[in-house]
């Protein structure tokens, strides 16, 4: 097959992808479950994320954030500054105390761990910026490396500058809480 062969095939795929519907990304229906490994490193791991996700990030109980984040917490976010003050300054204006859920209320499709570091996976629900009435969904992930003190040190994910002071699917966010 000619090269011109082969970048027609591709360009029809291409084409074809676009056209097509994506499977929009499924959460499990066990988060518990996501905690388990045979490795108890990774195990205790996956568990200071998933407390810290529940009980300070979406129950908003900043008072509890030096249980689970280094003071020299690393953020890897371009809309953050590093610090774990700096975080929980941000935090506490965004995120009032509510009740601790049972689970994390992002939708999780996995929580993976290897050694110091943990990686959650969610489904985000984002709207087109150039077609506002497209809205899709993307798989999001942060990652956390936990320190040899069992605390969260370093904290990535695939956030680009927010508009409007607002993270990728901010607006739907409220979501979760049903």
């Amino acid at each position: 097959m000619s090269i011109r062969s082969w970048l027609s095939v591709a360009a029809v795929c291409v084409f074809v992808s676009v056209v097509e519907a994506q499977v929009p990304p499924v959460p499990t229906t066990d988060q518990v479950a996501l905690l388990k490994s045979g490795d108890a490193l990774a195990q205790r791991n996956k568990r200071i994320v998933f407390d810290f996700w529940r009980i300070v990030y979406e129950g908003g109980h900043a008072d509890l954030a030096p249980k689970y984040m280094a003071e020299g917490y690393i953020q890897h976010n371009p809309n953050m500054a590093s610090g774990r003050e700096i975080w929980l300054e941000f935090f506490k204006k965004i995120r009032p105390p509510r009740p601790i859920a049972d689970r994390i209320k992002a939708p999780v499709i996995s929580i993976i761990a290897d050694r110091d570091q943990v990686m959650v996976l969610t489904a985000r629900k984002v709207r087109d910026r150039a077609n506002p009435d497209h809205i899709y969904y993307v798989t999001w992930f942060d990652g956390f490396r936990i320190d040899d003190h069992g605390l969260i040190a370093e904290h990535w994910d695939p956030s680009e500058m927010w508009v409007d002071g607002k993270p990728p699917g901010a607006e739907f966010f409220s979501e979760w809480d049903h």
